[in-house]
């Protein structure tokens, strides 16, 4: 059915908007895409009058489908108020396809390659777009933020363009629609017994010099103990915790953030991440704890479990943690096993790059199948996903539901979850629960907004750390380096393998396995293994991006 009611003004200046984005931006509708005039076409349910802060209503009933990913601890019920409300505010059925999490990214990568996908594909994460953009099987949502309101207003108030260009593919488009961050949220970072510190006479340490002070005194206290013993390495990567927080303060990228390339701002072009000074100065310092004793070596081959009960039985008094583990696990067993034993989760130690910090505020996100634009209600789609995922009304939806049904709000970022049900938890024993038995802050849905919003729910641990992370400057975001498939393909030849040798290697260097005199050799065995031309790779693409840029 074609909708035979005609463009409004403001539709009219959005479109215009648009066309004029793209022009700004050197994207056109590219090839086999269609252009912002024929979306007059698409109309059917869209809103005539829809901008920042309006309710999305469709004009008539419509259904999409979207890719649900089916978490075990609060699996999908068609029963949840979530379907229902969605449907009362905006007149969308959804009709979703669930997939368990243990299996959705090869269930999405197969339904994408066979051409049998919903049009809504949440819980995607930048680059895992990338392999399927040649095919055409993706919208270049980046040509059609022009119908969508809100999340063109965050982008400019919060100034995500250098966030959002760092997500374009080789043609200068994006196909992820990331959740938007007003703030970057920090998760990790190193816990301490603070009784013990106490007794001892130390303060909390603030930068990683004061760490290892920290770890000599209460290594006289215990000679017979590993001051710090860790976890978070089977079956990722060897210390992949640590070594990614620890690293964001040197400069480079290591453990669960390492990738193979990393801007040099002063040279301005990518260096091997692997070959860096600031990668060596890092293994210094972890090759001095270990060396010394203060660092446990088991800490890079060790299940959580075992991490965590040298913790409880008082083998090792400091452990990577996140807010949750810190409150839910270290704390609760230790006021169970260890008589007036306390435990806090400090800011990230500061290290020689400075109190600068390396994070994104973008997120995993939404993929929009190309199917959808063939479509007579192409346009109410946009809307209604700028709605609910970008709009401040629908993210306080999706994460809190109802308001005087599931919560009451009572001022800007001042939620509480109704009497009876719990969150994540708390309280302990609620009869229902906001994700079970609701269907609320799902990670398909609930995702990103302003730090009011998304640190409301922060326990007060939490709240304190985030804000104190929250207060320091950030770097700047790494430029776009789109490959072409073409050069995808190389690259992929040789990242694994790179990839592999300094995961190797920095287990070595760490536990003195390996002198850190060899780092020449070291250096050597990588530009064996192509990390030259890998580099040049990423350098030529960043160099081609910057001249089509403009």
């Amino acid at each position: 059915m074609k909708n035979s009611g005609q463009l409004s003004r403001r539709g009219l200046l959005a479109v215009a908007g648009f066309a004029g984005l793209a022009a700004l931006s050197g994207c056109g509708g590219g090839e086999g895409a269609e252009g912002p005039a024929d979306l007059s076409k698409k109309r059917k349910g869209a809103m005539d009058e829809y901008g920042v802060g309006d309710q999305f209503t469709a004009a008539g009933p419509l259904s999409f489908s979207i890719l649900h990913n089916n978490m075990p601890t609060y699996p999908m019920k068609d029963s949840w108020l979530f379907w229902k409300e969605i449907t009362r505010r905006t007149k969308v059925t959804f009709e979703p396809t669930a997939v368990p999490a243990s299996d959705y990214e090869k269930k999405r990568s197969l339904m994408i390659g066979a051409g049998d996908v919903p049009w809504i594909i949440p819980k995607t994460y930048h680059p895992q777009e990338t392999a399927f953009v040649s095919s055409g099987a993706l919208l270049p949502v980046s040509e059609y933020t022009g119908l969508m309101p809100n999340f063109t207003a965050k982008v400019k108030a919060w100034g995500l363009e250098g966030e959002l260009d760092s997500i374009r593919q080789s043609d200068g488009r994006f196909y992820l629609l990331p959740g938007l961050h007003e703030k970057v949220r920090h998760g990790y970072s190193l816990a301490l017994r603070t009784d013990v510190l106490e007794r001892l006479g130390l303060k909390l340490p603030g930068t990683w010099d004061e760490v290892y002070d920290v770890l000599k005194a209460i290594k006289e206290e215990y000679p017979d103990r590993y001051p710090f013993s860790d976890r978070w390495s089977v079956p990722t990567y060897p210390a992949g915790s640590l070594l990614s927080y620890l690293s964001k303060t040197y400069g480079t990228k290591a453990g669960w953030d390492y990738d193979n390339v990393t801007f040099d701002t002063t040279a301005r072009k990518y260096v091997f991440t692997g070959a860096m000074d600031e990668y060596r100065r890092l293994l210094e310092y972890l090759r001095k704890l270990c060396a010394e004793k203060l660092l446990d070596p088991e800490s890079f081959t060790q299940t959580d479990d075992e991490a965590v009960q040298k913790l409880l039985s008082e083998k090792s008094f400091a452990i990577s943690a996140n807010p949750q583990e810190l409150v839910q696990n270290y704390r609760y067993n230790l006021s169970e096993q260890v008589e007036g034993a306390t435990i806090e989760m400090i800011p990230v130690p500061v290290g020689p790059a400075g109190r600068a910090v390396r994070g994104s505020r973008l997120e995993n996100g939404l993929l929009i199948s190309s199917a959808a634009l063939k479509s007579d209600s192409f346009v109410a789609l946009m809307q209604f996903v700028d709605w609910l995922w970008y709009s401040d009304a629908g993210q306080e939806f999706g994460k809190y539901g109802v308001q005087g049904v599931t919560y009451s709000r009572s001022g800007p970022g001042r939620y509480r979850v109704a009497d009876g049900i719990g969150l994540m938890g708390t309280p302990a024993g609620a009869p229902k629960d906001l994700q079970k038995d609701y269907g609320f802050s799902n990670g398909v849905f609930a995702y990103g907004g302003s730090w009011a919003l998304v640190s409301s729910s922060f326990a007060p641990d939490e709240k304190k750390f985030a804000d104190a992370m929250a207060r320091r400057p950030l770097r700047p975001v790494e430029p776009a380096h789109p490959l072409r498939a073409e050069e995808q393909e190389q690259a992929a030849l040789w990242d694994t393998p790179l990839k592999d040798h300094v995961a190797q290697n920095t287990l070595k260097f760490a536990l003195g396995k390996r002198p850190l005199a060899e780092w020449d050799s070291y250096v050597a065995e990588l530009k064996s293994r192509n990390m030259d031309r890998y580099v040049d790779l990423h350098n030529q693409a960043y160099e081609r991006f910057q001249r089509e840029k403009g």
